[in-house]
């Protein structure tokens, strides 16, 4: 069953159960995906785009739980933080960091890579392979110390 269809299926359960507040959530995102299919005027999304729309969410919820706690209102904190459970449930596993530096040391050495400017290639590879299971902040860490290391 495609991601797509699964957030499609929870949704409905949601709105059954007279969930509100995973509904909603699934409503906005659900949205979201429909303005990236009208944007890109395509029938479908695959997985990985789908993720992205949901990586996006979460970085978003992560915001505005910083904004939230600078401003004192602990009860908008505790609503974004449950928008973002509900939202990581549809990510796929994330790779351990362990699976990453061998990921990455393999393209360093794939593309016999030897200073800090070949980082963006680099980059782009390991994103890549790692198919949006890994956080880029912490690829971008790892790039930059195996290519300090080199």
């Amino acid at each position: 069953m495609l991601l797509e269809q699964q957030i499609q299926k929870d949704y409905v359960q949601a709105m059954k159960d007279k969930n509100s507040v995973t509904s909603s959530c699934l409503s906005f995102l659900r949205a979201q995906i429909k303005n990236v299919i009208i944007d890109k005027r395509v029938e479908k999304l695959d997985d990985l785009e789908v993720v992205a729309i949901i990586k996006k969410q979460i970085k978003q919820r992560q915001d505005s739980i910083e904004q939230f706690k600078q401003g004192n209102r602990p009860d908008l904190v505790d609503k974004e933080t449950v928008e973002m459970g509900i939202l990581k449930k549809y990510l796929p596993q994330e790779l351990s960091e362990d699976e990453l530096k061998i990921i990455v040391a393999e393209v360093v050495k794939e593309m016999g890579a030897v200073t800090v400017k070949d980082m963006g290639r680099i980059m782009k590879e390991v994103v890549a392979k790692a198919a949006g299971r890994a956080d880029n902040k912490m690829i971008s860490e790892l790039v930059k110390a195996a290519l300090s290391a080199v």
